[in-house]
């Protein structure tokens, strides 16, 4: 019998140390540029973190402390819960509750439904689109406060152009609340218009002219053809909106000051009231953490429920 020979194994190859790999090497290449990237970002995220996030922890330390104000300034008295039970169980916060969500859900469908209105025309349009768009921008491109101080002037009771045909616009909750709305809407739905705009462009012409050919009309593609491929951008556009609308605070603060009473007070108004007004800084920080979770889980649920029609879609195609 032959004698088996053994092959000696080969040496393992010597992997490159960090040092030795050349300049245009990818890894190299990749690592200079994501430094180069935290450099650009580094004094961006100083100002997030110093104007953005350090407010929101703090407010939240505040939200559990027991805060006296004096007339040098104010201390802190040690730690409390006592601040959330006191926010929850009042009946302000209730109702500012309810007003800003009914406020939010009214004005995010009828922004939603017109602006995808105006944006189905704008898209047939062959000429005129430009100057369309640019007086659309006009409303959206107002500070909130210079447009509040302007439909304060259509709604005054004593010279208010709108006053001729509903008097004291202002004087009842709920016109006060459909006048608020009608601003809202007014300001915003170019936004969305510009938004939605965005996303039909996007939509191949081949899939409407295939829709013509099968012989639907225009109800019927849009049904079939439009508004399911407009989904991802109809949802963008909500999500923003829901966060804009939510935390409601200039236009009631200029136009209603919450009033009349407090039937326009929207949840950053109450806890604007409570700190400011009222100096009742823990009560005041809870509001606003409450509002902030109350908008997080809103946020998440939304994208999720988002998240999970795309993948249906993508399974489905």
């Amino acid at each position: 019998m032959l004698a088996s020979t053994e092959i000696a194994p080969s040496p393992p190859a010597e992997v490159p140390r960090k040092g030795d790999l050349p300049r245009t090497h990818p890894d190299i290449i990749r690592r200079n540029l994501a430094r180069l990237g935290w450099s650009f970002s580094a004094p961006a995220l100083v100002v997030i973190g110093a104007f953005t996030i350090f407010p929101i922890l703090f407010s939240i330390v505040v939200s559990f402390e027991k805060v006296n104000v004096t007339g040098s300034g104010f201390s802190f008295m040690g730690l409390t819960s006592s601040n959330y039970s006191i926010v929850v169980k009042a009946a302000l916060w209730h109702h500012a509750l309810w007003f800003t969500t009914v406020y939010t859900v009214v004005t995010v469908v009828v922004e939603l439904v017109l602006g995808t209105m105006f944006a189905l025309v704008m898209e047939r349009l062959a000429k005129g689109r430009g100057p369309m768009m640019a007086l659309l921008l006009i409303p959206w491109s107002m500070i909130t406060v210079v447009s509040a101080e302007l439909w304060g002037y259509v709604y005054n009771s004593s010279y208010g152009i709108l006053d001729r045909i509903f008097p004291n616009v202002l004087g009842h909750p709920f016109s006060a609340s459909l006048a608020l709305m009608f601003a809202d809407i007014w300001k915003t739905t170019p936004f969305v218009t510009i938004i939605v705009l965005a996303g039909l462009v996007m939509i191949p012409t081949e899939l409407y002219e295939a829709s013509e050919v099968d012989g639907a009309n225009g109800w019927k593609t849009f049904w079939r053809v439009t508004l399911p491929l407009l989904r991802p951008t109809l949802g963008i556009a909500v999500l923003f909106r829901t966060l804009q609308a939510f935390g409601l605070f200039d236009l009631p603060y200029v136009l209603t000051t919450g009033g009349p009473g407090t039937s326009t007070e929207s949840l950053a108004m109450l806890g604007y009231n409570t700190m400011f007004t009222d100096l009742e800084f823990g009560p005041g920080a809870a509001v606003a953490t409450t509002t902030a979770l109350i908008v997080l889980v809103v946020c998440l649920v939304f994208l999720r429920a988002f998240k999970a029609q795309v993948g249906k879609e993508v399974i489905n195609a």
